[in-house]
């Protein structure tokens, strides 16, 4: 039988629920054939996060994100997409790094970043649908 150790111990016991939940679930990491939205950021560090949203009749249908970063980046990217889910475009605008940080509850203040990477992709997929509504044939064109 293997031990954990204290630093692992620490990790668990030093995070919400929430934030292990946001960090550990996959229901929203997909990447979905011709989203009507899309953005994908890239940090100096190199950690990318797209963002993927489906709209229909004015509202976000399906959110959801792919990242190659670590699990901060992935429970900020998870909580992106779930707060947005089932909110108008504009009301998804408005999400802030700061309702990211306050959803998670234990993301460290070092890891902030990450939450404003995830909205950062969110308002640039959200920008993405809007001009799809413009163009919709560029949709079915490769954009990743």
């Amino acid at each position: 039988m293997t031990r954990m150790d204290d630093k692992t111990l620490d990790f668990w016991r030093n995070h919400s629920v929430r934030f292990l939940e946001m960090a550990l679930t996959d229901h929203y990491r997909e990447v979905p054939a011709n989203p009507d939205g899309y953005a994908r950021v890239v940090r100096e560090c190199g950690d990318t996060v797209e963002m993927f949203l489906m709209v229909r009749d004015g509202k976000i249908r399906t959110a959801s994100f792919e990242t190659n970063g670590c699990i901060y980046s992935v429970a900020c990217a998870n909580t992106a997409v779930h707060l947005a889910s089932g909110l108008t475009p504009e009301e998804a605008r408005r999400i802030t790094p700061d309702q990211i940080v306050e959803f998670l509850e234990t993301l460290p203040p070092e890891e902030e970043h990450c939450a404003e990477q995830a909205v950062k992709a969110l308002r640039l997929a959200l920008a993405d649908a809007r001009d799809g509504e413009r163009q919709p044939w560029k949709k079915y064109y490769q954009r990743r």
